[in-house]
C-alpha cells in the first residue's frame, strides 16, 4: 500500500505549514513546491541571538530567542522558528523550514526540507529533500540519503514518485540510532524507532518494520 494519510505521519501541523500540507494526496509532492512556498511565507527578519560570526542570506527569517552559533551558514529561502538552536558549523543550504524549539547541531546539513516542532538533528546528520515531524530525533551520524546511485527516479512500493531527489518522511516521534542510513524514499509512520542496516524504500509501520529487520 502506497497511499498514506497526513494523520498517519503528523498529528499537529504547525500553522505556517498548513497551506503547504493540507489537502495533499501524495505527501512527497510538497518537496518541489517548497521553495515557492517559502518565498511567499518569509518576511525576512532576525529576532534571535548570534554568537560569533554567522552567515545569513537576505531571504531568511529567524524567530525570537533562537540561538545561532559561530560558523553556521544559512542560505535562503529559510524559515527558522522561535527558541531553536542552530549550532556551530551547521549548514542550511536553502529551501528549509524549521519550526519552534528544534535543534540543528554541529556539522548538520539540511537542504530542501521541513523540520517540525521540537525535532533534534544533533550531530553530523544529513537531511536532504525530507520531511520530519515533531519530536523526531536523529542520532549522531544518522543520514537521510536522497539520491539513487543510478540517478533514476525514486519509487515507493513500485509507485514512481517522479522525483530524482527524495530522502525520507519521518512521522512524529520517530527516532533513528547513531550512524543509521535510510535509503531514498523511506517513509516511517509515527513513533517508530530504528537503528540498523539501510532499509528498502517504502512505507513502514510497526509491523512492517519488524518484518523488515528480521
Amino acid at each position: 500500500m502506497t497511499e498514506i494519510k497526513i494523520k498517519e505521519l503528523f498529528e499537529h501541523i504547525p500553522e505556517p505549514l498548513k497551506p503547504l500540507l493540507n489537502e495533499v494526496e501524495e505527501i512527497w509532492t510538497v518537496l518541489p513546491r517548497l521553495q515557492g512556498f517559502l518565498k511567499s511565507l518569509i518576511k525576512p527578519g532576525f529576532h534571535g541571538i548570534k554568537i560569533g560570526e554567522v552567515y545569513l542570506d537576505p531571504d531568511v527569517y529567524v524567530g525570537k530567542n533562537t540561538i545561532i552559533e559561530h560558523g553556521a551558514m544559512i542560505k535562503g529561502p529559510a524559515y527558522i522558528g522561535a527558541n531553536c538552536q542552530i549550532r556551530q558549523g551547521a549548514y542550511l543550504r536553502g529551501n528549509t523550514y524549521i519550526d519552534d524549539h528544534s535543534i540543528i547541531g554541529h556539522a548538520v546539513e539540511v537542504k530542501n526540507s521541513v523540520i517540525m516542532t521540537k525535532t533534534h538533528c544533533g550531530h553530523f546528520n544529513y537531511v536532504g529533500d525530507s520531511l520530519l515531524g515533531s519530536r523526531v530525533n536523529l542520532g549522531a551520524g544518522a543520514i537521510l540519503a536522497n539520491l539513487r546511485f543510478d540517478h533514476k527516479t525514486i519509487k515507493i512500493n513500485s509507485l514512481d514518485t517522479g522525483l530524482s531527489k527524495f530522502g525520507a518522511l519521518l512521522g512524529d516521534g520517530c527516532q533513528l540510532g547513531s550512524n543509521t542510513v535510510l535509503n531514498p524514499g523511506t517513509i516511517f509512520k509515527k513513533n517508530l524507532n530504528y537503528s540498523g542496516k539501510p532499509l528498502k524504500s517504502g512505507v513502514y509501520d510497526q509491523t512492517s518494520l519488524q518484518k523488515a529487520i528480521k
